[in-house]
């Protein structure tokens, strides 16, 4: 196996554990709603999940290793990513937060904090910021 092949492999199972953690958080109440489907869908596909592991991962994502972001700064960006495909994704209003608040828990953020933390991330995917103004502005929240 190359060194490409070998780093590919690891990207792409990276991708799935991601992945399968959000299905995790997503099934946290029992249900998969559809707002919450049509993201699992989209995000498939910007994470390159084929069809068939979308599939595997939805009939058993508890197989999957939870990975969560080990740093603050990790979980800020994966935080900026999902805050930016909820927001591009149109899931309006209540759902949109819930969605988000959600996935907060799953990256390790505190429960009692979550809520603050998603409707800053929606404001600051809103606004279009890049990753590191985005970092900067979230970090800026707890002085």
């Amino acid at each position: 196996m190359s060194f490409s092949e070998l780093f590919e492999s690891g990207f792409k199972k990276r991708n799935e554990d991601h992945f399968a953690s959000i299905v995790r958080v997503a099934m946290s109440d029992g249900v998969i709603t559809d707002n919450e489907k049509a993201f699992l869908d989209r995000l498939a596909t910007r994470l390159d999940i084929t069809e068939s592991d979308y599939n595997q991962i939805l009939n058993d994502y508890k197989s999957h290793p939870i990975n969560p972001p080990t740093s603050y700064e990790q979980r800020l960006e994966r935080l900026y990513d999902l805050s930016r495909m909820v927001w591009a994704d149109d899931i309006e209003g209540p759902n949109q937060h819930s969605l988000l608040e959600k996935l907060c828990v799953g990256l390790g953020f505190h429960a009692q904090n979550v809520k603050y933390i998603a409707d800053k991330a929606l404001a600051l995917a809103y606004e279009k910021v890049d990753t590191d103004t985005f970092i900067e502005e979230m970090k800026g929240m707890n002085r």
